[in-house]
């Protein structure tokens, strides 16, 4: 990869990722400035829009600020399943990947 090219990329990937989760400049910044970030509001708008290089702590911090926000954003309502005639308890739990150890009813 093009060394010249990663910045932007970054750019282009987090401003995407704040699109889609419907979160602001201002809230980035906000969250981004509680982590130390040294960059104003207009130098991380112009950072996204491809217009100003950030050096690499400071786009990293950008990134952990959006990251955060998507984080504690409310769970997206998800599809129900069909009983099958079987139980509630032996539903699949979407959000119960196996690794966490226990079984799924709790016990």
């Amino acid at each position: 990869m093009d060394e010249f090219a990663q910045p932007l990329e970054q750019a282009q990937a987090t401003r995407e990722a704040m699109k889609e989760a419907g979160i602001t400049l201002s809230a980035v910044w906000m969250r981004y400035f509680s982590f130390t970030g040294a960059a104003g509001e207009y130098e991380i708008d112009a950072y996204l829009n491809g217009s100003l290089e950030l050096p690499t702590h400071e786009r990293d911090l950008v990134s952990h600020a959006v990251n955060e926000l998507i984080k504690e954003l409310l769970p997206r309502r998800m599809a129900p399943y069909s009983p099958n005639g079987k139980s509630r308890g032996s539903v699949p739990n979407p959000r119960h990947d196996g690794a966490r150890g226990g079984s799924q009813d709790g016990k």
